[in-house]
């Protein structure tokens, strides 16, 4: 995600009340002295003890909180030392928690006790060792790699701070870990030759178009000289120029680490790289499949129950096109309509400020309609920004970015403006939906400004919530009235198609045997999507395989309960508080949602 969102009133805390309804605030020091708050404080005391070991482990998780402590520090990346600190501290986790008596636990802290174990667990099976072998041979790939993320880090416009001379000096220092990063992750791809466990020729072309992208850019222009070209006013000359002096040498150090790795990529890996695009197709990559898909989704769902969902939600999206088809008119088949939005110059950006503009008025709307569905806002507020058009082409057409708890640093939400006649109009008020307001945005501010959840439930949160609210929130511009207008209505019935695609397509491709052309045209065929957002779409799941199953099956999740409280609660349902309890605890795993959303109904019902 690269989104961001911000809003008003705290979310009311959820783990500290005696077994009361999810939410209820009380101070944690004000628990009454029992057996139930004696198992509370223990279990807080791991919490507070696990995050303080992680974020040890991960310094740079703390940089997105905000925190300024041991932010000269990325981590040790990529080493067998940080693997095995990484597995000991989970398993450590796991034994501390067993010693905590769950059934002397309330409810709200029984909740938190099973999230945290859900995670723990979870992420240790990833860790097994028939998976961590695999896992490991692949350390990098075209969306998901620090090569991309840490230029924007680095340049003094990311979440990194540069108020000081100690934040400069730190962030030579966060500079030589990641080259120390380039240059393990040419180790961990070389481990992966020797021992058959291969990338994608696709995946690997692409990192190398995007390494060299990054070289050509002359140095004095790189995103890492960007914190030297705007320093606080009361920087001294002096400071002023040693620190110009000491990012030339480190920049060129930069250069020097990313040639090395993308020579390496393009001359030896490249041509020793698979052909085959599916995990099915590598070697142990079926069991890494089961574990990404059940991973994603937290469900214990088969690829092929994944695979034959897909295909009925999207004929039963693409019936509903159908009748949008007629509603507006369109003579022709169903397909020449998609030609026809994709090609007509009604539906493209007239110019990147006409785009920009378009953002922001979906965001005027929607705040206007906001107050009838949420009672608590975020504190952070939300900002809307283009792509900086030097990475833009890489980019996804849209993602967020968060801010901090205290709302001094904005969430962002981003758009992608290049190659601007790709970039449908029809879309943009259900793509703010989902990375803005009420989407991203609310689910990751509420989240972290909650400081009654511990701190894995306030930063964390599993994809198929994360992403499965997002794709939720894109409903509610029906309600809104928003998709009264049937070209928004289109473009959200387009988004909608292409997370039930995902279904079909990351399966197809991934346990199926599907090759690249195969997905491309499925997706074509059954979408108005453009071919250049077709291939992106395609190679994003050949590079992060499982991931895209998270959204669809996140969001019919959340639309089974609410449809559950409505019709049990009847005239008594408040979306306003349906709304609250879904996003007032944070990611939950989907199965931990269910029961706490049931506990809810069976409360409100008793009233």
């Amino acid at each position: 995600m690269t989104f961001r969102l911000a809003l008003a009133a705290s979310v009311a805390a959820i783990i500290l009340a005696q077994g009361g309804p999810l939410g209820a605030q009380t101070p944690h020091a004000a628990v009454a002295k029992t057996a139930e708050a004696a198992e509370h404080h223990k279990l807080f005391d791991l919490f507070e003890d696990a995050d303080r070991r992680e974020l040890a482990l991960n310094p740079l998780n703390g940089l997105y909180r905000g925190d300024d402590e041991r932010i000269d520090r990325l981590g040790d990346l990529l080493t067998d030392a940080d693997f095995l600190a990484q597995r000991t501290d989970i398993r450590l986790n796991l034994a501390l928690l067993a010693q905590i008596d769950r059934t002397k636990l309330s409810e709200t802290d029984k909740l938190a006790f099973d999230v945290f174990r859900y995670t723990q667990e979870i992420a240790l099976d990833g860790m097994s060792d028939d998976l961590r072998p695999i896992r490991a041979a692949r350390p990098i790939n075209h969306f998901f790699g620090m090569h991309n993320s840490y230029p924007n880090l680095a340049s003094g416009k990311g979440v990194a701070p540069f108020r000081t001379v100690a934040h400069y000096e730190d962030n030579l220092a966060r500079h030589l870990d990641y080259i120390a990063y380039l240059d393990r992750a040419i180790g961990r791809f070389r481990q992966g030759m020797g021992r058959g466990i291969l990338e994608t020729k696709l995946t690997i072309g692409i990192m190398v178009t995007q390494l060299d992208t990054q070289l050509a850019t002359p140095l004095a222009q790189s995103p890492f000289m960007g914190p030297v070209q705007d320093f606080p006013e009361d920087f001294s000359q002096e400071d002023r120029a040693r620190l110009i002096r000491a990012y030339e040498a480190r920049t060129a150090e930069l250069y020097a680490a990313t040639a090395r790795f993308r020579d390496f990529l393009r001359d030896e890996y490249l041509p020793a790289a698979r052909d085959s695009i599916g995990l099915s197709q590598m070697k142990g990559g079926d069991k890494l499949y089961a574990w990404l898909a059940r991973e994603s989704t937290t469900l214990p769902l088969e690829p092929e129950a994944i695979h034959q969902l897909g295909l009925a939600e999207v004929a039963r999206i693409k019936a509903d096109m159908v009748t949008l088809q007629r509603e507006v008119g369109f003579k022709g088949t169903l397909n020449q309509f998609f030609d026809y939005v994709r090609t007509d110059p009604r539906f493209k950006p007239k110019s990147r400020e006409a785009l920009t503009e378009a953002y922001y008025k979906a965001g005027r709307m929607v705040d206007a309609k906001i107050p009838t569905y949420f009672a608590t806002l975020p504190k952070s507020p939300l900002e809307i920004r283009p792509y900086d058009p030097a990475t833009e082409q890489f980019e996804a057409g849209g993602s967020y970015e968060s801010g901090t708890p205290d709302g001094s640093r904005p969430g962002v939400f981003y758009f992608n403006a290049y190659d601007l006649p790709s970039r449908l109009t029809p879309g943009i008020v259900t793509l703010y939906l989902h990375e803005g307001a009420p989407g991203h945005h609310f689910q990751v501010s509420l989240a972290q400004e909650n400081e009654a959840l511990p701190s894995f439930m306030r930063f964390g949160g599993t994809t198929a919530f994360v992403e499965g609210w997002a794709l939720y929130a894109e409903t509610l511009g029906y309600e809104m009235g928003f998709y009264k207008d049937p070209w928004n209505r289109y473009g959200t019935l387009q988004d909608e198609q292409l997370r039930a695609m995902r279904l079909v397509v990351d399966t197809g491709i991934h346990a199926k045997g599907w090759s690249r052309d195969q997905a491309i045209a499925y997706m074509l065929e059954n979408s108005g999507m453009t071919r250049t957002d077709v291939v992106a779409e395609v190679d994003r799941y050949i590079a992060i395989p499982g991931q895209a199953l998270a959204y669809k099956i996140g969001a019919l999740k959340i639309q089974e309960l609410r449809k559950r409280a409505e019709t049990q609660l009847g005239k008594r349902f408040d979306i306003r508080a349906f709304h609250e309890q879904v996003l007032d605890t944070g990611g939950l795993p989907l199965t931990i949602l269910e029961a706490k959303i049931d506990r809810w109904i069976a409360r409100e019902a008793a009233k």
